[in-house]
């Protein structure tokens, strides 16, 4: 079975408190995970979540490590096309000027459970892909978009209505009643 690892650093105090974005992250990350192994087993993938604390004395010189996701040892921003910034937290963070991620015109303090679902989507699929290409013989047409495609239609129980990227999914799985 493959494994895909993902990884989650954020500030905790001595006290033991986060800040709001990164208790923000952490809920989407609590909902996605079920989400995840569910869709990534049938694949021969099993999901690993390591979540690291950053001591509020290490997060004083590197705000911006705190709240960062590396899924398949790469960036969420890497996977996303994204950037990353930065605005004023609150709260544990006393006002630091903390990480953000930029997807397009959009700004995200805390990341949500949809840019992390596809992140890990299309790491999952990467990942069948390096599979194969090994296999592969020469002039084999590879697997990519499509089979990211596949994951997420498996996911959110929908067909992608053209070759372009998915839009607004809608994240329920049915009951196991």
């Amino acid at each position: 079975m493959k494994t895909l690892n993902i990884l989650w650093q954020r500030l905790v105090t001595p006290e033991g408190a986060t800040c709001e974005r990164c208790g923000g992250t952490q809920e989407a990350i609590v909902q996605v995970i079920p989400k995840l192994q569910e869709a990534l087993r049938p694949l021969g993938i099993e999901l690993v979540l390591e979540a690291r604390e950053i001591a509020l004395d290490a997060f004083k010189g590197m705000p911006s490590e705190s709240n960062r996701i590396w899924i398949g040892g790469r960036s969420i921003e890497d996977w996303l096309s994204a950037s990353v910034g930065t605005s004023t937290c609150c709260s544990a963070c006393g006002g630091a000027a903390c990480r953000t991620l930029e997807v397009g015109a959009e700004t995200f303090e805390a990341i949500p459970e949809a840019l992390i679902l596809k992140a890990a989507l299309l790491a999952a699929s990467a990942s069948l892909g390096a599979a194969s290409d090994a296999a592969a013989a020469p002039g084999v047409r590879k697997p990519g978009c499509a089979q990211t495609r596949v994951l997420w239609r498996c996911l959110i129980g929908r067909r992608p209505t053209s070759d372009g990227p998915i839009r607004s999914p809608v994240f329920s799985l049915p009951s196991s009643a």
